[in-house]
């Protein structure tokens, strides 16, 4: 069973990888979008697109990992300072994504484009690779355990259905679950579950 869950619970990812391409001046910019939970997933498919681009002039990349995006990393790969690596950044964070990692590989077309123009493609190329990507919704929730009687079962599952991502059921002499709280809100769900059956069900924290 899944229900809604609050905005401070959930933070936004890509859901496939993928690729989109521009040409500027007789430079390719070919971008590569995928999705990268951790620093060394994403550094991972950073080496493998340096290794299927070995030939390419630069490869640069910029990452953006965790629901408040405070793991992030632009590179530039031998582009002038700033032209490269945080311009994909910004397109990174103006989809408002994170939990992603951009690669944009370029080989040079033999006319130079400035540190402005080379911003602009780098951006440009980062943007049109995350319109591409069909975005996913990832919820911050904390594990809660209730058990309950089967008197009780109707208002616990009504409770669960409303304030819950998701959860997991199993019936035998008593009925249990394992719900997924918005994390922000697993004292006051724990209250309702208690209040609403006079005491009566049991709901505590799960240690992960």
């Amino acid at each position: 069973m899944e229900a809604m869950s609050k905005e401070i619970d959930i933070y936004y990812t890509i859901e496939k990888s993928g690729t989109a391409e521009i040409k500027i001046l007789g430079s390719r910019f070919i971008a590569h979008a995928n999705n990268a939970s951790s620093k060394d997933i994403a550094m991972d498919f950073v080496n493998n697109i340096k290794l299927q681009y070995h030939d390419a002039t630069h490869n640069c990349f910029a990452y953006k990992i965790g629901k408040d995006g405070l793991e992030f990393r632009a590179v530039d790969d031998g582009e002038p300072a700033g032209s490269a690596g945080k311009p994909i950044l910004f397109a990174i964070n103006k989809h408002k994504l994170s939990d992603v990692i951009v690669v944009v590989t370029r080989y040079f077309g033999g006319k130079k484009l400035g540190v402005g123009g080379l911003a602009r493609a780098y951006s440009q190329a980062a943007d049109e690779v995350l319109m591409k990507c069909e975005r996913k919704r990832i919820h911050i929730t904390t594990p809660v355990k209730i058990i309950c009687t089967y008197e009780d079962l109707d208002v616990v599952k009504r409770i669960l259905s409303k304030d819950t991502v998701s959860f997991e059921e199993k019936y035998h002499d008593v009925a249990e679950f394992v719900a997924h709280v918005p994390s922000t809100d697993t004292d006051s769900f724990i209250e309702r579950i208690i209040s609403s059956t006079k005491g009566r069900a049991g709901a505590n924290l799960i240690n992960v």
